[in-house]
């Protein structure tokens, strides 16, 4: 078990170190709870906020795999590769913009009150 733990806390290093989608996200997330306890927010918020966050970190993640993946098995441009990367982002794009809605019902009545 401890070696599974040091091989995720690696993939999380590299996503640190390679990507910096990741890095504006985990920048987001860190706001996001700088504001949940500024706010105070409710525990149900609070629960809400972890699970976004740890939603569109692992998109992240994943699309990150994917890509790599990808890459290793097709270096040359080939246009199913491309659809596969895209579709990935698209997973991201869908997590955060959702997580950014969610976001914005918690916060926004605080910050405007």
């Amino acid at each position: 078990m401890i070696v599974s733990i040091r091989y995720a806390l690696k993939g999380i290093v590299i996503a640190w170190r390679e990507e910096i989608n990741f890095r504006i996200d985990v920048v987001c997330a860190l706001l996001a709870l700088g504001l949940g306890w500024f706010f105070s927010i409710s525990a149900v918020e609070w629960l809400i906020v972890i699970i976004l966050i740890g939603f569109v970190l692992s998109a992240e993640a994943f699309n990150t795999a994917l890509e790599e993946f990808c890459d290793m098995v097709k270096g040359d441009p080939d246009p199913h590769i491309a659809k596969i990367k895209d579709l990935g982002a698209a997973a991201v794009l869908i997590a955060a913009t959702a997580s950014l809605f969610v976001g914005a019902i918690i916060f926004l009545p605080k910050v405007l009150a």
